[in-house]
């Protein structure tokens, strides 16, 4: 079955990635993140399926099956992530245009996608005598769920003009950047086996980064929407030309800025998610 599903899954991110191609979604930053994650997911798992067929994969320094794990679970939160961007901004743009309907048959296959990894990660744990990897399990998936959407928010900011010369807002970033970098450090000690190095228990550890995450997202969350959409200290959507324009696959900077707050509070939801997760891991441990 796991011969299948890569199968399944190198025809669905190639079928989404060529069609989003030929509609020419891939100018602007905001076009290239779908574009980006197709073409990543698609090599990865030709890598994967390539050292299958071959029988290699006792020849790696790590665990094969908890790598394979990683990988399925970071691709299905990559396809949900391109699966839910791509139709809001591309399926609305272009409604009006003769590519309209590759838009449509581009994100189904995308979401073809995204089951066809999750599918894996389901079958890879349901065999006999798999040890679960970390990111299948729920800390794991959470740790990876605020990585994407941090990654989704970057791409909303290579617009520098969001955020530049006011220091609030370079607040904002600095933010995302952190608690990113933070989130990327406990998946990394976890998958390196490092977890066991540190002079405290990595639960207790990563309670910190979390409740410390949480901090910072809630600071960002009051600064972006008052310095973005304050009449006095932002713009408001009606007085940006931009978003009545109706430039095919362009994004107003108004419709910029919503999408930045809405993705960190949804990103603040998850860290509490987390937070109160990893809480009771150590009470239940204690």
């Amino acid at each position: 079955m796991g011969c299948c599903l890569r199968q399944l899954q190198l025809f669905s991110t190639c079928m989404a990635f060529s069609l989003g191609a030929s509609v020419g979604t891939w100018k602007g930053a905001i076009g290239n993140w779908p574009m980006f994650i197709w073409c990543f997911c698609f090599v990865l798992t030709l890598l994967i399926l390539i050292v299958e067929l071959c029988g290699l994969e006792g020849h790696f320094p790590f665990s094969w099956d908890n790598f394979l794990t990683t990988c399925n679970c970071y691709s299905a939160l990559l396809c949900l992530s391109a699966s839910i961007i791509y139709p809001i901004i591309y399926v609305q743009l272009l409604s009006n245009s003769h590519d309209w309907d590759r838009t449509i048959i581009s994100t189904v296959f995308s979401c073809i996608a995204f089951v066809a990894y999750a599918m894996d990660v389901t079958w890879t744990r349901a065999q006999p005598n798999m040890i679960t990897g970390y990111m299948a399990t729920v800390p794991g998936l959470l740790k990876g769920l605020e990585t994407i959407v941090a990654c989704v928010i970057f791409v909303f900011l290579s617009n520098t003009s969001l955020y530049l010369h006011q220091p609030a807002l370079e607040w904002c970033v600095a933010v995302y950047s952190i608690c990113f970098i933070l989130s990327s450090v406990a998946i990394l000690l976890i998958l390196g086996k490092c977890d066991n190095r540190l002079s405290i228990p990595f639960s207790i550890f990563q309670l910190v980064l979390t409740l410390l995450s949480v901090l910072l997202y809630t600071t960002a969350l009051l600064l972006w929407p008052l310095y973005q959409f304050n009449e006095e200290l932002g713009r408001q959507r009606s007085s940006d030309v931009n978003c009545s324009s109706g430039l095919p696959t362009s994004v107003c900077i108004w419709d910029q800025q919503l999408a930045v707050v809405s993705l960190t509070a949804i990103n603040l939801l998850i860290y509490v998610t987390d937070l109160v997760f990893s809480a009771r891991l150590n009470f239940n441990s204690g």
